[in-house]
C-alpha cells in the first residue's frame, strides 16, 4: 500500500520508556489537544535500563513496529518525531562557591550571578569526578539553597557589603550521552527528530501547566526503574530530582514472595487495583489463590520504604514540603503509595493525588481512551512539542565559538557561557596582589587594588548573565582583569592627626615619621618591604618623660601602657597614687580619689550613656547592660564600632569614646 505524505496538522510523538514504547499521533484544534492514534509496545527483551538505552538496535526495532503499526492504519508516512529525555537520566549536585570581594563596593546582581555561575561549574566538575568521565553536560536547571555573606548566612546579599561572598546551590545535568542515543535510536528508524524535551518537563505541562507554577508543587513520576521529581515555584520548574527506587522493586517483592517470574509478578501487581482475589501459578507449576489484602500486607513494607526515599529527596530538593504533590506514571498506582507520601511529607492525605490523562479537560480522544497516569509523559510530549515545534536546540556564537543548546528553558547568557567552559573566575575581577610593610615593628599585609569587572556583549551591546538568548545570537566575553599591588601614602597609614589631651591641652602623639632609617612626608609613596616608625608619644613612659613628671606619681598606670589617640588625661596632687604593683592581673581604672561609685560617659549612637566604674575597668561588651539594644533577635548582621574603627566585646573603654551598634542589612 502506498503511504500517503505525513498532514503538516499531525504530530507524532514518541516515548521511549524503560518498559515500552509508546507513539501518539494528535492534531491541534483550538485549545484542544486531540488524540487521533496511539500505539503501545512492549519490549520483547531488556534493552533499556533505568531510561537509557543499551541496545540500540532492540529498542530501535521496536520503534519502528509502532510506526509501521500506526502508518497502516492511518494511510500516510510517518517522517517526523517529538521525543523527550528520560528524567531519571538527570545527575544531580550539590556545590558550594566562594569569592573575595571589594569590601568598599556594594553587592550588585552581576556579582550574584557570576558566583552562582562559578557554583554551577564547580557542581559540573564534582560530577565528572564521581563518573570518572570528563564528557559535557547539560544544565538544565539549579536553585540556590543558602547565600552566605564573609561565612554568615543570609537571605539576600543584594546592596550588602563584605570581604567574601559564597552561594551553595543544587543543580541538575543532562549527559550528552542520553541525547545522543535517542537520536541514534530515531534516525536508525527513518524518522527526522523535530522536537526534543525532557520527560518531567513534558509531564509538568500537562500535569502541572504554567499558570499553576506560581505556587510550590511537586510532581512524581513513579516508573519502572525509577521514581522521578521535577518541583516548581515562582512561574519555572526550579529542581529535578531521582530516586532509583519504583515498581520494579515491588515486583521483584512479589516475585520473591511467590515464587514468581518477573513477567507474571508484574501483571499480579497491576492486577492489584483492579481485582480482589488473583488466581496464579508459581515456578513449580503449582496454583494458588491469593486476596490483594494478603498481597498488600506482604508489599507494605517496600511501598512504605519507597515512598519514605522519594520524600527525603524531594525534602532535600525544595528546602521544606511543597504546597501539593502530584503523581503519575504505572508505580503511583500501587495501594497506599500516596498515602504513605503524604504521611511522610506531613502533608494532608488530599494535598498528595494521582493525576491520570482521562481528567485532563483540554484533551480530547478521536479513537480508543487512553486511561491512567502512565500515558502522562507521552501526551505531554505531544502537547510541548506544539507549543515547541522546532525549537529542540538553539546555536549561539561565544567568542566566535558554535555551540548548541537544548531548548528545554528559557535560556540565558549564563546558559551559553557554561556550555563554552567560560570559568566564571573570568568573570570576577581579583585583587592585585598583596605587599608587606613593617609599621612600628608589627608585619602588616596590604591587600592588592581591584581588577575592572568582566564585560558581556550580546549582539554588540551591554549584557548580564541572566539575559535572554535565542537562536543565532553573538556573545562576546571580554574577562575581568586582575587588579595592582596597592598604591597609598604614607599618611594614608600614619594618623599624623593623632594626639591625647592633658589638662585640656592638645598635644600631637607623632612628631615625625622615619623610612627605611629616613625621615619622609605624608605624600611619599609606600613600597613593598617598607619599615615605617613612629617618632613621638606611645606610651605612659613618654608622656612622663616630655611632661618631666615623675612616672611614680603617675596615676596607677604601668609605664609600658600604652596610649591611644584622642586618650583623654589629668594629673594634680590630689589624683596621685601609688604605681601599679606588677602582680595585678586585671588592669584597675583610675577614679578619682579612689571612688569606686564613680560613672564615665561614653556616647552610644551620639547618645550619651553613663557607665559605672567599678574595681574593674568597662570593656565594650558592659554597654549592653546600659542601653535598649535586642540581641535575641537579629535583623541582619551586627556592626560594632569604636571611635569608627571595628571593635571586639573585650574592647576596654574609655571616657568620651565614641561607640556604634546597629543591624547592617
Amino acid at each position: 500500500m502506498k503511504l500517503e505524505s505525513m498532514p503538516k496538522n499531525i504530530m507524532f510523538a514518541l516515548d521511549i520508556g524503560t518498559r515500552s514504547v509508546v507513539g501518539v499521533l494528535s492534531k491541534k484544534i483550538g485549545k484542544d489537544y486531540v488524540v487521533v492514534d496511539f500505539e503501545v509496545l512492549e519490549h520483547p527483551e531488556r534493552a533499556m535500563f533505568d531510561g537509557q538505552i543499551h541496545d540500540i538496535q532492540k529498542v530501535t526495532d521496536v520503534v519502528m513496529t509502532v510506526v509501521s503499526e500506526l502508518e497502516s492504519r492511518n494511510g500516510y508516512k510517518i517522517e517526523r518525531a517529538a521525543i523527550a529525555a528520560a528524567g531519571r537520566a538527570l545527575k544531580t549536585e550539590r556545590a558550594r562557591s566562594d569569592a573575595g570581594i571589594d569590601v568598599t563596593v556594594e553587592i550588585d546582581k552581576a556579582l550574584v550571578e557570576s558566583v552562582e555561575m562559578q557554583a554551577i561549574q564547580l557542581a559540573q566538575s564534582q560530577l565528572s569526578k564521581k563518573t570518572g568521565k570528563q564528557s559535557q553536560y547539560y544544565c538544565v536547571g539549579y536553585s540556590v539553597v543558602n547565600y552566605f555573606l564573609d561565612d554568615a548566612m543570609i537571605l539576600n546579599p543584594l546592596g550588602h557589603r563584605g570581604g567574601e561572598l559564597g552561594v551553595e546551590i543544587i543543580a541538575t545535568f543532562l549527559p550528552h550521552i542520553v541525547v545522543d542515543s535517542l537520536y541514534s535510536v530515531v534516525h536508525k528508524a527513518g524518522l527526522e527528530v523535530m522536537n526534543l524535551t525532557l520527560e518531567p518537563i513534558a509531564a509538568m505541562n500537562v500535569a502541572i501547566p504554567k499558570n499553576l507554577r506560581l505556587l510550590n508543587l511537586a510532581l512524581v513520576d513513579v516508573g519502572a526503574g525509577t521514581s522521578d521529581i521535577a518541583i516548581s515555584k515562582e512561574g519555572t520548574v526550579v529542581s529535578y530530582g531521582m530516586v532509583s527506587l519504583a515498581g520494579d522493586e515491588i515486583t521483584e517483592k512479589i516475585a520473591q514472595t511467590y515464587l514468581l517470574d518477573f513477567n507474571r509478578a508484574e501483571k499480579l501487581k497491576v492486577e492489584l487495583n483492579q481485582k480482589e482475589r488473583h488466581e496464579y501459578m508459581d515456578i513449580l507449576g503449582l496454583k494458588h489463590e491469593i486476596t490483594t489484602e494478603q498481597v498488600m500486607r506482604d508489599i507494605r513494607e517496600v511501598v512504605r520504604f519507597i515512598a519514605t526515599q522519594v520524600a527525603q529527596n524531594l525534602l532535600e530538593l525544595n528546602q521544606k514540603a511543597p504546597s501539593a504533590v502530584f503523581c503519575i506514571g504505572g508505580g503511583s498506582q500501587i495501594p497506599f503509595f500516596t498515602e504513605d507520601l503524604a504521611e511522610s511529607l506531613g502533608l494532608p492525605m488530599e494535598r498528595v493525588a494521582i493525576k491520570a490523562v482521562d481528567q485532563l479537560p483540554e484533551i480530547v480522544f478521536e479513537s480508543e481512551v487512553l486511561k491512567g497516569p502512565e500515558f502522562m509523559t507521552p501526551i505531554g510530549i505531544g502537547v510541548t512539542a506544539f507549543e515547541e515545534r522546532d525549537h529542540d536546540f538553539i546555536r549561539v556564537n561565544v567568542n566566535e565559538t558554535s555551540i548548541r543548546l537544548l531548548n528545554t528553558k528559557p535560556l540565558k547568557v549564563a546558559d551559553a557561557l557554561l556550555l563554552a567552559g567560560i570559568s566564571a573566575r573570568n568573570l570576577i575581577s581579583e585583587r592585585g596582589d598583596a605587599m608587606q610593610i613593617t609599621l612600628n615593628g608589627e608585619i602588616k599585609e596590604l591587600k592588592g587594588d581591584y581588577g575592572d569587572p568582566a564585560k558581556i556583549l550580546l549582539n554588540g551591546g551591554l549584557s548580564a548573565l541572566d539575559e535572554k538568548i535565542s537562536h543565532k545570537d553573538q556573545i562576546v566575553v571580554i574577562p575581568a582583569t586582575k587588579g595592582s599591588i596597592r598604591s597609598l601614602e604614607l599618611k594614608e597609614l600614619v594618623n599624623y592627626e593623632a594626639s591625647i589631651s592633658i589638662n585640656g591641652q592638645k598635644i600631637k602623639c607623632i612628631h615625625a615619621v622615619e623610612v627605611n632609617g629616613v625621615a619622609r612626608e605624608g605624600i611619599y609613596k609606600v613600597m613593598p618591604g617598607d619599615v615605617i616608625e613612629t617618632k613621638g608619644i606611645k606610651t605612659v613612659n613618654d608622656l612622663a618623660e616630655l611632661m618631666e613628671i615623675d612616672l611614680m606619681y603617675f596615676h596607677i598606670l604601668n609605664g609600658d601602657t600604652p596610649l591611644r589617640k584622642q586618650d583623654s588625661i589629668r594629673w594634680g596632687e590630689k589624683y596621685y597614687f601609688k604605681p601599679i604593683e606588677k602582680k595585678a592581673v586585671e588592669t584597675p581604672v583610675e577614679t578619682p580619689d579612689g571612688d569606686s561609685s564613680a560613672e564615665m560617659t561614653v556616647f552610644v549612637n551620639e547618645k550619651p550613656v553613663e557607665i559605672p566604674i567599678g574595681k574593674i575597668q568597662p570593656v565594650f561588651v558592659d554597654v549592653f547592660n546600659y542601653i535598649d539594644f535586642d540581641l535575641t533577635k537579629p535583623q541582619g548582621i551586627l556592626n560594632l564600632r569604636l571611635n569608627g574603627e571595628r571593635a571586639l566585646y573585650t574592647d576596654v573603654l574609655n571616657p568620651g569614646d565614641r561607640i556604634e551598634i546597629n543591624w547592617k542589612k
